[in-house]
């Protein structure tokens, strides 16, 4: 038995045939009408549309929630945060800033803030809080600054 694939159009045909039966309105909304995105095995233009729309939608929920709150970051010192590979300090009171957490020299993620740097515990390397430059070689290039919003107490990746 030889099998035939359906072409793209006819099946795409199909789908807006089936949608718009029925189509009226309901008394509210657009009319009544609601499409679904159909995903055809082997078709790449259908095929990871939902996936997309899905991981947007997860990304600004993601994205709305704060990192943390002021109150948790110490004045001369901060916080790392491995998962977003992000370090959030305050230098002065009222002032904060963020870094990205690898460091510049081999990659490894820095650990703790202390002492007025950020420490990375792979090869002894130390960035200042007040502007991510290097305070303690081996690394020669500062952290980057990563950029953050701060609204009333929330701190937010921006």
């Amino acid at each position: 038995m030889t099998s035939r694939a359906t072409p793209r159009r006819t099946v795409l045909l199909a789908a807006a045939a089936l949608t718009t039966t029925g189509c009226g309105s309901d008394g509210g909304g657009d009319g009544g009408t609601s499409t679904s995105a159909t995903a055809t095995p082997g078709d790449p233009d259908t095929a990871s549309a939902p996936a997309a729309a899905s991981s947007s939608a997860e990304a600004s929920a993601t994205a709305a929630a704060p990192l943390t709150r002021t109150a948790e970051i110490p004045v001369g010192g901060g916080m790392v945060f491995a998962k977003e590979k992000v370090v959030v300090t305050q230098p002065v009171a009222g002032e904060f800033k963020a870094f990205s957490a690898v460091c510049t020299h081999q990659g490894c993620t820095v650990n703790k803030v202390a002492d007025g740097t950020i420490d990375c515990p792979c090869h002894g390397s130390k960035f200042r809080v007040a502007d991510g430059s290097v305070a303690k070689g081996p690394a020669t290039r500062p952290l980057p600054a990563e950029q953050i919003t701060v609204s009333g107490d929330a701190i937010t990746l921006a």
